[in-house]
């Protein structure tokens, strides 16, 4: 079997264009070895990736976490797009062996070196995208992340800010936030949810959603952002 072969199975993808697949895994150490300022090597590739890679998740994130605001989400796909994570997929899929370095880099321990597994991931999820367009990017991506999205499915540090909350308020005093649902408005099918959330004998925030927990969560996102400015959580 081919080396481009061996390569491709791991990938679970079939490149239709081969070449692409030997440009994702060039590493631009290559290039700088021959003194070749035009010579072609992952870089470019990276760039599409990274972008590919930021749309997939962001998607996957939105479409699995329906309660999860924006910072939440924020945090979550960072975590999924780091270098460390990356390099990661990298080594299960053993991308090392068969990159195309430069002597010098070789020699250094290139082939395991965090940002040069990272950066080719990335190059190779550009090449997919190129070769097969985003559906086959995002089943590509899918594929590679599904056992590490379905680990980050119960997060609570990600999206709690109610508890955060009680956190806050318990640490200058023992009370605890009590939320109160404030109307239901729209049809069946597309209701709207108000909730407020009170201490100290008034209401500290308020919030809007598409359902009674994720108005309680904006609720407390709004308190917390008030509460943070004042520095007075009692005023």
């Amino acid at each position: 079997m081919k080396e481009f072969e061996i390569v491709e199975k791991k990938l679970a993808y079939h490149f239709k264009d081969a070449s692409l697949l030997k440009l994702a895994l060039t590493h631009p150490s290559v290039a700088h070895e021959m003194k070749a300022p035009g010579f072609q090597h992952n870089q470019r590739l990276e760039f599409l990736g990274d972008a590919v890679l930021q749309l997939v998740l962001t998607q996957e994130l939105f479409e699995r976490n329906p309660d999860l605001s924006e910072g939440p989400l924020t945090k979550a796909r960072a975590q999924l797009v780091n270098k460390q994570t990356l390099a990661e997929v990298s080594r299960y899929l053993e991308i090392g062996s068969h990159l195309i370095l430069s002597q010098g880099e070789e020699t250094s321990g290139g082939r395991d070196r965090t940002s040069a597994l990272a950066d080719a991931f990335e190059a190779l999820l550009g090449a997919v995208y190129l070769d097969g367009g985003l559906a086959a990017s995002r089943e590509f991506v899918l594929h590679h992340f599904e056992k590490i999205i379905a680990g980050m499915t119960n997060l609570p540090d990600l999206n709690n800010p109610k508890g955060e909350l009680q956190e806050f308020l318990q640490a200058e005093s023992q009370e605890t936030p009590t939320y109160h649902l404030a109307s239901i408005s729209g049809p069946d099918h597309d209701r709207s949810f108000i909730c407020s959330v009170h201490a100290f004998g008034k209401k500290i925030g308020k919030g809007t959603g598409k359902s009674k927990k994720t108005a309680e969560i904006q609720a407390a996102l709004t308190a917390l952002k008030q509460l943070k400015n004042s520095g007075d959580i009692s005023t």
